[in-house]
């Protein structure tokens, strides 16, 4: 997606410029800000397409600011930090961020990790067309129904879903699943897979009690889905 707008919220100045001369040489146009106060106020009253979001902002945590703009908007967000650890990479990811990079890092790698991920979001995902199905996918909208109430899914959370419910009877090992629902397969584990499965099948059962086992696990195979008739 050429020309879309890249909102950096990064405290380092030098840093900051580097990703913004090196986004707009690859022809995104880029908005920048220091503190995450500001990101929500700037998402809802500018056209954003992605967030380049840094953990450690000087008056709150990204992991926070994550938080917030889940509760209103799907847009994209790319973690950038200098931590490290695989329990803050995992939150990252949990939180509903799409992708995890820690600094340093090359500044042209993060270019191509963003496009990779915008074409994905662009990329419209096959749905179901059996309209008496408890579960209906809009994949323009990004969103799933559970018997007509709409589901409040995580990022990753809706790609697993999506995926299942384009591939019904379909056995998804973990690294597929990894493969499907994540921008960067490596920078996840096999029990952040399973993590996110509990978390949806949590959801599913809350909006139906239907809906409680759609998602089956195949022991030493990985996950498939069936709908309810077919159990």
């Amino acid at each position: 997606m050429p020309n879309a707008h890249i909102l950096i919220v990064e405290d380092e100045q030098s840093i900051a410029e580097n990703l913004i001369y090196a986004l707009e040489t690859e022809n995104f146009t880029t908005t920048h800000l220091s503190v995450g106060a500001q990101v929500v106020d700037t998402l809802k009253t500018n056209a954003v397409d992605f967030v380049v979001l840094d953990v450690g902002l000087p008056d709150i945590l990204g992991f926070e600011v994550c938080k917030q703009i889940r509760t209103f908007s799907n847009v994209p967000i790319l973690f950038l930090t200098a931590r490290d650890s695989e329990i803050d990479h995992v939150l990252g990811l949990e939180l509903g961020a799409d992708d995890y990079v820690t600094k340093p890092f090359s500044p042209r790698e993060l270019a191509a990790r963003i496009r990779a991920i915008l074409r994905r979001s662009a990329t419209p995902q096959k749905t179901t067309t059996n309209q008496s199905s408890l579960l209906q996918h809009d994949p323009e909208a990004m969103t799933i129904t559970c018997l007509g109430n709409q589901l409040d899914l995580t990022a990753h959370e809706y790609k697993l879903l999506a995926t299942f419910i384009s591939h019904p009877g379909r056995t998804f090992t973990r690294d597929q699943l990894l493969e499907h629902a994540w921008e960067d397969p490596g920078s996840a584990m096999d029990r952040t897979v399973d993590a996110h499965i509990k978390s949806l099948r949590a959801k599913l059962r809350d909006a139906s009690e239907r809906c409680a086992d759609v998602i089956q696990t195949r022991r030493g195979l990985g996950y498939c889905y069936h709908t309810p008739d077919e159990i």
